[in-house]
């Protein structure tokens, strides 16, 4: 299981709708080149490119050259590992006492 701040980084990379949908687009592909995926958002390429380090910053997106293109790939192990140390922290914290023990929240 990785670490707390690695975990909080990946989901803080995650935290986004235009990550999300980067991310999307590059769902099921080798690679995607810039364009594509800065054709996908209703945002300007330099925005695209930030979102897109971010992601890569955190493991999730690996990237590389095709010519003269950039082209981006999903890292499927990072995101993998990622959906396995969520699942383990839900379950952790669902199946904990605090949730029973604590009654109905009152208002007012």
């Amino acid at each position: 299981m990785m670490s707390r701040p690695d975990l909080a980084a990946r989901l803080k990379a995650l935290a986004h709708p235009a990550r999300l949908k980067v991310l999307e687009t590059l769902a099921g592909r080798e690679g995607c080149a810039c364009g594509e995926i800065v054709a996908g958002l209703p945002l300007a390429q330099s925005t695209v490119s930030q979102h897109i380090k971010i992601l890569a910053e955190a493991g999730l997106v690996r990237g590389g050259m095709d010519g003269q293109r950039p082209c981006y790939c999903i890292d499927g192990q990072a995101l993998e590992s990622l959906r396995r140390d969520i699942d383990a922290l839900l379950s952790r914290l669902a199946s904990g006492p605090g949730g029973a023990a604590c009654g109905p929240h009152s208002q007012g």
